[in-house]
């Protein structure tokens, strides 16, 4: 697959999962950390345990607010995540690097294409910025996958099953399980 529709890709799931943490101000999440089923990641980083005092600085499309930290733990834990999915985009960016290939893949903002939050439905580019409607909806399709994309993808994924032998989508791996080569016939069926 070609690394632009990769890009695209990347767009579309990581926008698409930064919904899942909420809001970026909620009461619920507020409650929730209270009553001790919700926390931060790696907690025992933190000395505040309570979160009664603490604040937290949100950019909206208002400008910036300095939010109650409990009110805003789900927009914590979307930056603990984003930063998580950086160390793997790394990874597969010395990949592509060490590959020969200029792209470098990059996460969108978390502003784009949000479907719950202070940014919902706001035109907002990868890059994060307020572009005007009309051009939002110009270059979505350049943005995330469009239906040509996904055709192409799934025109990618064929069913290989005969042993040592890999899908055409599927890089293999440079040895097997425990040190054995590839090809090495882990299930015997006689």
């Amino acid at each position: 697959m070609d690394l632009p529709t990769l890009q695209k890709y990347l767009n579309f799931w990581c926008s698409s999962s930064l919904d899942l943490f909420g809001s970026e101000i909620s009461s619920n999440s507020a409650a929730n950390f209270a009553s001790g089923l919700k926390g931060r990641p790696d907690e025992t980083q933190y000395d505040d345990h309570v979160l009664r005092s603490s604040s937290f600085k949100l950019l909206t499309p208002e400008g910036e607010q300095q939010v109650p930290m409990l009110n805003a733990l789900n927009e914590v834990m979307r930056e603990s995540y984003l930063k998580d999915c950086e160390i793997g985009l790394k990874r597969w960016n010395r990949q592509i690097e060490r590959a020969g290939h200029d792209l470098r893949l990059t996460l969108p903002s978390a502003r784009f294409r949000r479907s719950i939050g202070a940014w919902v439905g706001l035109p907002v580019d990868p890059q994060g910025r307020l572009v005007a409607k009309e051009e939002y909806e110009k270059n979505l399709g350049s943005w995330i996958p469009t239906e040509a994309d996904r055709a192409f993808v799934h025109s990618l994924m064929k069913k290989v099953a005969e042993p040592g032998k890999m899908a055409g989508w599927v890089a293999p791996p440079e040895r097997g399980i425990n040190n054995l080569p590839v090809e090495y016939e882990y299930v015997k069926l006689h």
